[in-house]
């Protein structure tokens, strides 16, 4: 029996022993997947306001990346959100640099349009003028309350954000992400945890007074640096354990840094700024402070963006043993490599997208055809961004509304793309100056008044104040997409020096009055032609001369009335106005002349050919040659003395119409009745926006155009530098022809008019 008890219950500790043992396999087999998967420890980013300071972030980032440091949480306020947006959604920091490096800032920091698409005459408006300003007469109109309203940027920001155009949470980015801006109304700070993204940072980098500020319901935001220019404590209430921070606010300013109204108006920002930063910067585990003297929030030049990415490169690896230690301490190996964000596809600009209805708000029925028509938007097409743009600018220069904005969505009919228009502009005013060493100082004052009718229809004038006064008034009707219908008239009151062989020969006063009746005026892009009709009268006032000089000249001026017909077709594709570096420009037109709408003096009228062609030829990044071929042939039984050929100065049409350039003569000189004429001109960048300039000239005059060959021979030289600045061409040349055997110096400032 006791060997029974015994044999039971040792039985029965075997049974225990086994459940037990078990119990401990499957205890370490349940556990040990559960230890491994604990979730590892977030890290935040945070970025700082700072302008273009704020650039150096992105050196910061590649350190981060560099130290093998995967980040989880990003926020930041002005800059930083720019750049913290960006890497959010999978920018890698090397795309980043090359985005900042390639970007024409001084195009995005304006409301300029981007009128590469648009006509000629337009594009030749924006580099006359040197001040624009448009008016809505609106009772509704609210003022932007900024010199700028960001157009660009948000236009830039919406692109490089293609994928993320919807509202959305941004926690739901490959990296969380929340930005800053300040509600003006209230001085409340506004986290943007979800919405658009492209809207979220252009609110939070609306610097007051410099960008308009976003309205967004009751709120109207503006920076975030206001309120929180360092939101470290947005990336701890984000659920951040460990915080990297980057931040390019520089020391404080004393009463010695205080001597003009810019570091007055930016000291008054910066004490705002200071709000939170010293507590966010205390719960901060790596902070990153990134020296940017002497550069500020507008050093968007190459050179200080390259120098404040490699200071924040720098600074970083000054860092490099904590970020080490902090990658370690996550549990990560020393090989860890942070992989890019492979679902991201940086700058889609040129990406067609099929959309199966395009929607317009706000315009009438006859604009929206008009676009249709223009732009040949058709349901189920297709449209990239860039055509989306050209779309806008035309709303804004045909159709003259104040703003227009687009937005392709995703609708239950499919992918819709709306079109929508602000106000309608009142009235648009433009301002040109010049100063040179021959006419001294000059004016010229534009205004464009639209009319709120169906078609588009506006009145344009033109006035220039100085030594010649000139009055343009001109109807413009656009009954369709591709061409106009003009009707103007032209009052000059014109006070020149006539040259003969570099000698004065006498001053003349006239005026001079044209009405123009355009019948077609089609534009594509980069070509026009012109169909009009012409009536045009001179009186002369005075001739001041020395009665010892006989006039015999072929430019004499005499009281004369036209009626001439012309046309025109004229190609430009130069990326630059002035100072190209590719593309090419052809003009071409013919004039027949009379004076009672057939005849010249009772015999067939006279006509006028003339014909210019240059090319830019880029020999290197910095030197280019632009051979230029031109010529006028006046030919009938009589030709009227005040369309006699005239060269002179450095631009075709400068004091008279018949005007051509010629290199070494610095005045106006009449020539033969028939001219050809070559220049080469080699144009060479010493830094971003001085050159150097040399031009010479070879022509070819006679009276007759079979003579031509035998004609007399004009060559000429001069050498110049130029300043490109945001007034025009600052500049200066010398030259000599064999013309006038005289040296010419000529001095310049400002767009040519």
């Amino acid at each position: 029996m006791l060997s029974y008890v015994f044999s039971v219950n040792d039985s029965t500790n075997r049974y225990s022993m086994k459940r037990r043992i078990l119990f401990l396999i499957l205890t370490i087999l349940f556990t040990v997947p559960c230890i491994s998967e604990v979730p590892r420890r977030k890290v935040a980013v945070v970025l700082s306001g700072g302008g273009a300071k704020g650039v150096a972030h992105i050196g910061v980032l590649k350190v981060i990346e560099k130290a093998g440091l995967p980040v989880d949480i990003v926020t930041g306020t002005s800059m930083g959100s720019i750049v913290g947006g960006l890497y959010s959604i999978g920018y890698t920091p090397q795309q980043l640099d090359s985005i900042v490096r390639n970007q024409d800032w001084l195009y995005l920091l304006s409301d300029e349009e981007n009128l590469r698409n648009q006509s000629i005459e337009d594009r030749e408006k924006k580099n006359t003028y040197i001040l624009s300003k448009h008016l809505t007469l609106s009772k509704r109109q609210i003022s932007a309350g900024g010199i700028i309203k960001g157009k660009n940027l948000q236009t830039l920001f919406r692109c490089l954000t293609e994928g993320y155009t919807d509202s959305i949470s941004f926690d739901v980015f490959p990296r969380k992400f929340a930005c800053v801006a300040t509600d003006l109304v209230t001085n409340n700070e506004y986290d943007f945890h979800s919405g658009v993204l492209a809207e979220a940072i252009r609110s939070s980098m609306s610097i007051p007074a410099a960008f308009a500020p976003v309205k967004k319901g009751d709120m109207v935001l503006i920076d975030g640096g206001m309120c929180n220019n360092y939101p470290a404590d947005l990336a701890r209430n984000m659920g951040a354990e460990y915080i990297i921070g980057s931040t390019v606010q520089g020391p404080e300013k004393t009463a010695q840094d205080l001597r003009n109204t810019m570091s007055v108006v930016s000291q008054i920002i910066d004490i705002n700024c200071k709000r939170k930063y010293d507590d966010n910067l205390a719960i901060t585990d790596i902070p990153i402070r990134v020296d940017t003297k002497p550069y500020g929030t507008t050093s968007f030049s190459a050179e200080a963006v390259d120098t404040l990415i490699r200071r924040g490169e720098e600074e970083a690896m000054r860092h490099w043993d904590e970020l080490v230690a902090l990658r370690r301490e996550l549990g990560l190996p020393d090989d860890y490599k942070v992989e890019p964000i492979r679902h991201q596809q940086p700058i889609l600009m040129s990406q067609k997208h099929k959309v199966d209805h395009f929607n317009f708000l706000n315009l009438n029925p006859h604009h929206i055809k008009f676009l249709r028509s223009k732009f040949s938007l058709k349901d189920g097409d297709s449209i990239d961004y860039n055509r989306a743009e050209q779309v806008t600018t035309s709303m804004r220069i045909d159709l003259f509304y104040n703003g227009a904005d687009y937005n392709l969505s995703h609708q239950p009919e499919g992918q819709v793309m709306t079109f929508e228009a602000g106000l309608k502009t009142g009235a648009e005013f433009n301002v040109g100056a010049r100063f040179d060493t021959e006419e001294m100082a000059a004016l010229l004052i534009n205004c464009k008044l639209p009319m709120h009718t169906n078609l588009p229809l506006c009145f344009d004038t033109n006035v220039r104040l100085g030594k010649r006064i000139k009055v343009r008034e001109e109807m413009i009707f656009h009954p369709i997409s591709f061409t106009k219908l003009r009707l103007a008239y032209e009052y000059n009151h014109n006070d020149i020096n006539i040259y003969n062989h570099g000698d004065r020969t006498y001053n003349t006063t006239f005026s001079y009055h044209n009405v123009d009746a355009t019948l077609l005026d089609f534009n594509v892009r980069n070509f026009n032609c012109t169909l009009f009709g012409r009536w045009e009268y001179y009186h002369m006032d005075k001739v001041l001369t020395d009665p010892d000089i006989i006039i015999d000249m072929k430019f004499r001026p005499q009281n004369e009335h036209y009626y001439s017909y012309h046309f025109r077709t004229q190609y430009n594709s130069e990326n630059d106005w002035y100072f190209p570096t590719r593309g090419s420009r052809l003009r071409a037109g013919f004039g027949y002349y009379t004076d009672n709408f057939a005849k010249y003096n009772d015999h067939w009228g006279f006509s006028a050919t003339d014909a210019s062609w240059r090319i830019a030829i880029p020999l290197s990044k910095r030197f280019v040659l632009q051979p230029l071929l031109y010529g006028r042939l006046l030919l009938g039984k009589e030709i009227c003395p005040m369309m006699s050929n005239i060269i002179g100065g450095n631009h075709f049409r400068h004091y008279l119409n018949q005007q051509m350039p010629f290199a070494g003569i610095g005045h106006v000189e009449p020539v033969d009745d028939q001219i050809i004429a070559a220049q080469l001109k080699a144009q060479q960048r010493i830094v971003k926006s001085i050159y150097l300039i040399a031009r010479v000239n070879y022509a070819k005059s006679a009276d007759k155009l079979r003579n031509i060959l035998q004609g007399h021979d004009l060559w000429g030289a001069q050498i110049g530098a130029y300043y490109k600045t945001i007034l025009g061409p600052l500049g200066a040349h010398a030259g000599w022809s064999n013309r006038t055997k005289k040296p010419n110096f000529y001095i310049n400032l400002g767009y040519e008019f």
